[in-house]
């Protein structure tokens, strides 16, 4: 069974380097498992942290504009082109990690066939693998404008500040009917020693489970470490459930 994890917030607050962080630890943890990364945020960055320029993308799929590496094969029902094409556009990064980007989606409401066609193949494409964790946009309506996807942990990545955890509010509200059945929570980033009391006070009555924190650093090691003090209390695979 596929774990699925959605990390969302405004542009800026640290989502992808939070993304690489969850790939350290997952794969400390689970090195034999699969994880596919899913960058579902418009600036492409998640693939530039790893020294990729990304251009073949779920987008130019659906836009008809992607080109492909092989010749396309002959005889396929539109859905099986979908699904080959999915693989023709999977980067891997190393041994059991592989990424994929979106880029522009289209609107649920759209009633042309690829819009379900493509809901169908990412439906179908994401169960192979152990661990998918997706870099999201703002909230998780993007993502799932682009297929239905039931995700087990949401991390809303915030800074802890008053304006930041007002926002991570309405973010909360935007993902929550989206992380139904799942677990929906925020990350501060970029904490650093001062008093988190009215931090905390402020989720509490906005009904926001503050799950951790991590501090004020751009090393992917240093925040990896954070992220193992509070694994625990995840909605995630432990150690002893291998």
């Amino acid at each position: 069974m596929t774990t699925k994890i959605a990390i969302t917030g405004k542009s800026g607050s640290g989502k992808t380097t939070i993304t690489k962080a969850f790939l350290k630890v997952l794969k400390e943890r689970f090195p034999e498992k699969s994880i596919l990364l899913f960058d579902n945020d418009l600036s492409g960055e998640l693939g530039h942290t790893f020294g990729l320029d990304i251009r073949n993308t779920i987008y130019g799929i659906r836009s008809g504009k992607h080109e492909y590496k092989t010749g396309i094969p002959q005889h396929m029902t539109k859905q099986e082109y979908i699904e080959w094409a999915m693989e023709d556009i999977i980067v891997t990064l190393e041994e059991n990690v592989d990424i994929i980007v979106s880029w522009l989606v289209g609107s649920k409401d759209c009633r042309c066939p690829i819009t379900e066609q493509i809901n169908m193949a990412l439906q179908k494409f994401i169960e192979r693998y152990d661990f998918v964790i997706f870099d999201c946009e703002f909230d998780l309506k993007y993502l799932n404008q682009l297929f239905d996807v039931d995700v087990d942990l949401a991390l809303i990545i915030t800074n802890p500040t008053i304006e930041s955890i007002n926002l991570a509010s309405r973010i909360s509200e935007y993902s929550a009917k989206y992380a139904a059945g799942g677990q929906l929570g925020v990350i501060l980033n970029k904490a650093d020693n001062t008093d988190l009391t009215e931090i905390y006070t402020l989720a509490k009555e906005s009904d926001i489970d503050i799950i951790g924190s991590i501090p004020i650093d751009t090393n992917t090691e240093i925040i990896a470490e954070a992220v193992k003090h509070f694994y625990s209390r995840l909605n995630l695979p432990q150690e002893n459930e291998q």
